[in-house]
């Protein structure tokens, strides 16, 4: 998903992480599939649609309630790409006045969420190798019952255990991520 054209960035993006509101501690709870959440996928990428419009270059449903027959966190991760992520202020203030809240501001990625926490849009720039990540992560979930499962006992086992926040309880799964992603490309 590499784009072969440089982006001409408005600005210098940030440089460190931002956690608008600090560090928050939320219970971690797994939650058997539900078909609910494509559904509430499909709301939010319409929501997201009408405030960007061509701003928004692809909308995709990401992360474990994109997979169905995975258990999840009952959060909807949805990926927003943007020419120019320094370019705030085409796609924060629609954004913002679609109801969203900005959480996370940091190099490449800017997080937005709706106030109920149940909903979660990263934006990145087209090409951004996270961007690609993302999906070839999803994208191997749903072909692969035996990383489905790996991934779902990963995840059941972690949410088991007390982190100080979300963040801490996702820097955990990192190794099986890597290791999935890494059969996703066939590597």
């Amino acid at each position: 998903m590499t784009d072969p054209s440089p982006v001409r960035r408005r600005r210098a993006d940030v440089t460190t992480t931002e956690l608008v509101g600090g560090v928050e501690r939320r219970t971690i709870a797994i939650a058997d599939p539900d078909a609910a959440w494509s559904a509430t996928f499909a709301e939010h990428r319409d929501r997201v649609a009408a405030a960007l419009g061509p701003v928004a270059r692809s909308i995709e449903h990401i992360g474990s309630t994109s997979v169905p027959g995975l258990a999840a966190k009952p959060i909807i991760d949805v990926l927003v790409t943007v020419e120019d992520i320094t370019a705030e202020e085409d796609y924060l203030p629609p954004l913002l006045d679609a109801g969203y809240v900005l959480r996370v501001r940091e190099p490449g990625h800017r997080l937005v969420r709706t106030s109920r926490l149940d909903v979660h849009v990263h934006l990145l720039e087209v090409g951004a190798q996270a961007a690609d990540d993302y999906l070839v992560l999803r994208d191997r979930l749903r072909r692969s019952p035996e990383d489905r499962e790996l991934y779902e006992g990963v995840k059941r086992a972690l949410a088991a255990r007390d982190w100080p926040d979300i963040n801490a309880y996702a820097d955990a799964k990192t190794a099986v991520i890597e290791e999935i992603k890494s059969r996703g490309r066939g590597t």
